[in-house]
């Protein structure tokens, strides 16, 4: 049994997701003047993603025969757990870190301007396409298929930076790195697909929301350290925060019933040998 993707095949779905974007991006400029920019950005991300996924799928299927997903139900008892991971990692390592790297004049406008764009589209493209899109491709097909190749901390670690790498940009990578991290460690644990959608869900809402109770120009301009207030909160926060992933990650290794990786495919081999022998 080939289980898609590989290492390599993985760099393609990453070529592939990229250059769909690029391909799409006609869409949006043609749609700007027309119909809006919420509009024209809600399609285009839709069509770009929608495309990359339907390709990456069909060759999952044409390689391995696979076309279902593991979404399966879960106790509601777990969500605080999960955002209790995914704040603490949010506060306590991406920010600090991408406050660390410079961020040209020209970006900050480009982020200027996606925060002014707070409407019920822009709402469906960041909350909802994209953790649904883009977490059937990157976990549902990309970590899937290199847990059954590889070591968890190979393909969880891999699959984490493919996806940090679409975003394009530095400051965005290092929080898609680090959630990927998260939802890839979940979606191992458990092999439910609803997880890390929901960490992604949740991610995207609370940077969707913050522009409404946060000045987005403070976000932009400032350095992390004076919008809490001084050098003493700022590293109280984070050591705060840092609590906050180790009670959460130690409570979701309580929480979730791992499942079997190793078990799952030997099943598939015994029934593949069986029909084989039939």
């Amino acid at each position: 049994m080939k289980h898609y993707p590989n290492q390599t095949q993985s760099w393609g779905v990453l070529g592939i997701a990229i250059l769909s974007a690029i391909v799409f991006s006609f869409v949006m400029i043609s749609l700007q003047k027309t119909a809006g920019q919420e509009v024209a950005f809600f399609v285009y991300y839709v069509l770009s993603m929608g495309a990359a996924f339907a390709l990456v799928h069909f060759l999952r299927k044409k390689v391995s025969g696979v076309e279902r997903y593991p979404l399966k139900s879960f106790s509601i008892a777990i969500v605080p757990t999960l955002l209790l991971a995914l704040l603490g990692i949010q506060l306590g390592i991406t920010m600090p870190l991408a406050d660390l790297i410079p961020m040209p004049e020209a970006l900050k406008e480009v982020f200027r301007h996606l925060g002014e764009m707070n409407g019920i589209l822009s709402f469906l493209t960041i909350a909802i396409a994209a953790p649904i899109l883009e977490e059937f491709i990157f976990r549902g097909i990309v970590l899937e298929g290199l847990l059954r190749n590889y070591s968890p901390r190979k393909a969880i670690l891999l699959s984490s930076f493919l996806f940090g790498l679409v975003h394009l940009n530095p400051w965005q990578f290092i929080s898609a790195m680090a959630i990927g991290c998260l939802a890839g460690w979940v979606y191992y644990r458990s092999r439910n697909l609803w997880l890390p959608i929901l960490i992604h869900f949740a991610n995207n809402s609370l940077a969707f929301s913050s522009s409404f109770f946060i000045d987005n120009d403070l976000m932009i301009d400032k350095p992390l350290a004076e919008l809490y207030g001084g050098q003493f909160n700022y590293y109280i926060s984070i050591g705060i925060a840092l609590i906050a992933v180790l009670i959460g990650i130690w409570l979701l290794n309580k929480k979730l019933i791992r499942f079997h990786w190793s078990t799952d495919i030997e099943n598939k081999q015994e029934e593949f040998n069986t029909l084989s022998d039939e």
